[in-house]
């Protein structure tokens, strides 16, 4: 029986075919699976390297939340057997037709981005935990110090960002803005995470983020400031109360007119961002954008984070002992266009798409 891609692109004359360079437009649209098990940080990577192709190649992009029974969360991976029977009647289906990439993010994906190797071009970003072999490609953070011939480490994660996107965004959020904060500028974007894995959340940090947004108001920068869901409520309060509304103003979670979320927006307007250290996923968002990064110190770390923070202070994003009056650039962090373009590079190698002009 022919393959799934020698019925697409056929031999003898397909295969002259296939071979000629072609432009966008006459490049066949392919799908693209984004898999992940639907936490925001999580399907952001999977959606934003997906987003990085479509840019490159005409794509589709299917987005996959997937939900396991709670019998497998308790067993080790190895002993789920056929992983698609783990999946409960809430979960996304993984099923035919296959799609010619598929974007996987998160422990809970693994099994299922190893079974459908066989079926698509795999692509696991994070350290999988696995073999890199069981994958097309594997996208692990460069700290993690995961090497293979399949491996392609990247500073921080896959963000959903572009140049485009970003100024689109800024543009929007600086109209939706109450008027009488429109035109505070210069402006200082804060982004605030909470405890994680490898990081804790007390007291003094409390007090020194809150200190750290203080100088940087006295610096003359208005406050444009946003808490996640891991941030302890109590704080995201006392944040509220700390300041006044004509120097810092704190997304409630609610749309800002057209916008369903001013984060992007906030990084767009911004001339430098505050960061809390324990999020890679906001750290190399805040570095896309060029302007210099202040990280927001939490008790704990480890080696690995201590590799990430120094490898962007290598870059110039991160200047530990820089005050709020310094200013600095450096070439923004394009990490996930660079991981489309080698993605691209595959897919055209192995026929499931053809070569560009």
């Amino acid at each position: 029986m022919r393959s799934r891609h020698s019925l697409r692109f056929g031999s003898g004359l397909g295969a002259e075919t296939r071979r000629r360079n072609v432009s966008m437009t006459e490049r066949r649209r392919i799908v693209i699976w984004a898999v992940s098990d639907g936490r925001a940080g999580l399907e952001n990577q999977v959606l934003g390297l997906a987003e990085a192709v479509q840019r490159k190649t005409p794509a589709s992009i299917v987005t996959k939340r997937i939900a396991v029974d709670a019998r497998a969360e308790k067993l080790p991976r190895a002993l789920w057997g056929d992983p698609f029977s783990r999946l409960t009647p809430e979960s996304d289906k993984l099923q035919a037709p296959w799609p010619d990439l598929l974007i996987g993010c998160g422990r809970r994906i693994v099994p299922f981005t190893r079974a459908l190797k066989q079926h698509c071009f795999t692509v696991q970003t994070q350290d999988p935990k696995a073999k890199p072999g069981d994958f097309g490609m594997v996208v692990p953070p460069a700290h993690d110090q995961l090497r293979g011939t399949n491996v392609l480490p990247i500073q921080g994660s896959p963000n959903r960002l572009s140049k485009e996107r970003l100024n689109l965004e800024a543009q929007l959020l600086s109209l939706s803005l109450p008027r009488d904060i429109q035109f505070k500028n210069p402006y200082a974007a804060v982004m605030i995470g909470g405890p994680s894995r490898d990081y804790r959340w007390n007291a003094e940090a409390e007090d020194k983020i809150l200190s750290s947004i203080a100088a940087v108001i006295q610096r003359g920068h208005f406050v444009l400031a946003t808490v996640s869901r891991r941030t302890p409520a109590s704080f995201a309060t006392r944040l509220k109360n700390a300041f006044k509304p004509s120097k810092l103003w704190l997304w409630d979670g609610e749309p800002v007119g057209p916008v369903d979320n001013p984060y992007f927006g906030m990084l767009g307007m911004a001339d430098r961002v505050l960061v809390t250290e324990e999020s890679a996923n906001m750290i190399t968002e805040a570095a896309f954008t060029g302007a210099p990064v202040h990280l927001l110190p939490l008790p704990g770390g480890g080696a690995k984070w201590q590799r990430f923070h120094e490898s962007l202070e290598s870059r110039g994003v991160l200047r530990p002992k820089a005050d709020f009056s310094e200013e600095w650039t450096y070439p923004p962090l394009r990490e996930t266009d660079r991981v489309a373009e080698e993605l691209v590079k595959k897919l055209v190698a192995r026929g499931i798409i053809e070569a560009g002009i």
